[in-house]
């Protein structure tokens, strides 16, 4: 069973072992400390536990009662406070499982049925295959390619813009 909960500071551990993994890494934004220790899964708990309910929606991924990922929902500003920017990861061992595919799916719904929110937008890399197909499968279209869009593991990375309207 897959479901979606607010984070736990007993998720911790199991966040930095999901953190602590390259191929995990490899596919996120830069930021985020590697290794990833306990004391930063904490600090990450402790920030979502007290952001604001109505701009930032973190979640973590559960699978049979087990944390396998984490998935985020955050309120855009100034002229696009009605957009979000959706961003998730999954451990490495529940890839192609369609694990992720079910949370986004719970993660967008719980947004557009709790908020103003009309728009979710995400960007993953352009040769990162398994998270185009979950956004596809939850109905976002892809609005275009962002070419040379980010600089990652020294490397200009071309990214996917795809977005999903309530």
């Amino acid at each position: 069973m897959i479901t979606i909960r607010e984070w736990r500071e007993g998720d911790a551990k199991a966040l930095s072992m999901l953190l602590s993994d390259k191929r995990v890494m490899d596919n996120l934004r830069d930021g985020l400390p590697f290794p990833y220790t306990e004391a930063d899964a904490l600090d990450y708990i402790s920030f979502c536990n007290s952001a604001d309910k109505n701009s930032s929606f973190c979640f973590a991924i559960v699978y049979n009662d087990k944390v396998v990922g984490s998935i985020g929902v955050f309120r855009q500003g100034n002229i696009h406070f009605r957009t979000a920017e959706l961003g998730y990861y999954i451990g490495v061992e529940h890839w192609g499982k369609g694990i992720t595919t079910e949370a986004v799916r719970l993660a967008c719904k719980h947004v557009f049925d709790n908020t103003d929110i009309v728009r979710i937008y995400a960007e993953p890399f352009v040769e990162n295959i398994g998270s185009c197909r979950v956004l596809e499968k939850n109905g976002f279209a892809l609005e275009g390619i962002m070419r040379k869009n980010a600089y990652k593991n020294g490397v200009l990375r071309d990214m996917k813009l795809y977005a999903l309207v309530k």
